[in-house]
């Protein structure tokens, strides 16, 4: 007995390969579930919140959206049965601060791939093992070296949340070496980005940064703004999933970096948001200041970062498309348009860092 959908016996057949998006309200999960509607798939959305529907005319064939519990065996299990492909882009909400105390980030970040390996293996069937693409992240690897990350390099981290996204990625490897999987784990830089119809607000510092700009308010940083960061917009790490899907047996049991091959200085990033935003409250760019970091702040969050993406490229094509002032600029338009929407407006929050860890 093949995987069929509908049916048919080849496994995909007329109806398309089911494709599940776990994590799919967040703001990565609602560009992937985008992208993915441009394709002949059956797509199943799943999130903690019923994900909302995919705006304006779409490809797939069918798109079911749920609600579930995905740290909850049963319903992770259910949420990926059938499937050909899993894109798994939970973590904890909290980030690495709630990772170091909160049980509920070790749930998220470990427990769902636990579970649903578990699910597949459950689930499992003849026919080539399902695709599984889970969002890792460049930070695992630890304090990084004076050159750019390329991915073969020791992992030592750093944070609770770079050790579990660790522990996630070893049991995806082990599961592809065992052949229930072709696990592909996509190690992310600092994504940034809003996507149109989006119903989370980006959570990641950029964004942050501009909605204090946007309320007149500083832009702090922890260091003097030579610190270098990789960025990457949204819609750019959608598009390198949808590649890593196409390409899944060729990158099946390896971890792969991604990159927008412009690590830039915090400085002139929080520069660019400032003005960004002068531009929308026609006033003069707030300040860009200088704070004492909290005691707990990691290393990590003062060495610079940067990522060369080529092996990923070489493989899959994938190239990213979004410039960087052109990304700044959509992020803080985005952030301006949701505050000026009725109803609370977003806390624009202490002083923040920007480190590397990616917000999917």
């Amino acid at each position: 007995m093949s995987r069929a959908a509908g049916g048919a016996p080849d496994g995909h057949g007329p109806a398309g390969p089911l494709v599940v998006v776990l994590g799919a309200s967040g703001v990565v999960g609602t560009a992937v579930v985008a992208a993915l509607t441009r394709r002949r798939v059956r797509l199943r959305a799943v999130a903690r919140r019923r994900p909302m529907a995919p705006a304006g005319p779409h490809r797939a064939v069918e798109v079911e959206l749920r609600a579930a519990d995905l740290t909850d065996p049963g319903e992770l299990a259910e949420a990926v049965r059938g499937a050909h492909a899993v894109v798994n882009l939970v973590k904890h909400d909290g980030g690495w601060r709630a990772a170091e105390q909160d049980p509920g980030s070790e749930r998220a970040n470990v427990g769902v791939m636990r579970g649903l390996l578990a699910g597949l293996r459950a689930d499992a069937v003849s026919g080539p093992p399902p695709a599984v693409v889970f969002s890792a992240t460049v930070s695992q690897l630890g304090v990084p070296g004076p050159g750019p990350m390329l991915g073969s390099e020791p992992d030592r981290p750093v944070t609770a949340y770079d050790r579990q996204k660790l522990a996630a990625e070893r049991l995806l490897k082990e599961a592809t070496a065992e052949g229930l999987v072709r696990g592909v784990s996509l190690r992310l830089p600092t994504v940034f980005g809003e996507v149109p119809h989006s119903p989370s607000a980006d959570q990641g510092v950029v964004s942050a940064m501009a909605r204090r700009a946007l309320a007149g308010q500083e832009l702090t940083m922890w260091h003097d703004g030579t610190v270098l960061r990789e960025l990457i917009h949204v819609t750019d790490v959608a598009d390198a999933v949808t590649a890593a899907l196409d390409h899944a047996d060729a990158l099946a049991g390896a971890h792969w970096l991604l990159g927008a091959d412009r690590s830039v200085p915090l400085g002139e990033v929080l520069a660019l948001v400032a003005r960004a935003a002068a531009e929308h409250t026609g006033r003069p760019p707030v300040p860009v200041v200088r704070v004492t970091p909290p005691a707990d702040a990691p290393e990590i969050d003062f060495t610079s970062v940067t990522v060369d993406s080529t092996p990923f490229r070489n493989v899959t094509g994938w190239r990213p498309r979004v410039p960087l002032r052109t990304a700044v600029k959509r992020t803080v338009a985005a952030q301006a348009a949701r505050s000026a929407r009725p109803g609370p407006a977003d806390p624009s929050g202490p002083p923040l860092p920007l480190p590397p860890v990616p917000a999917p």
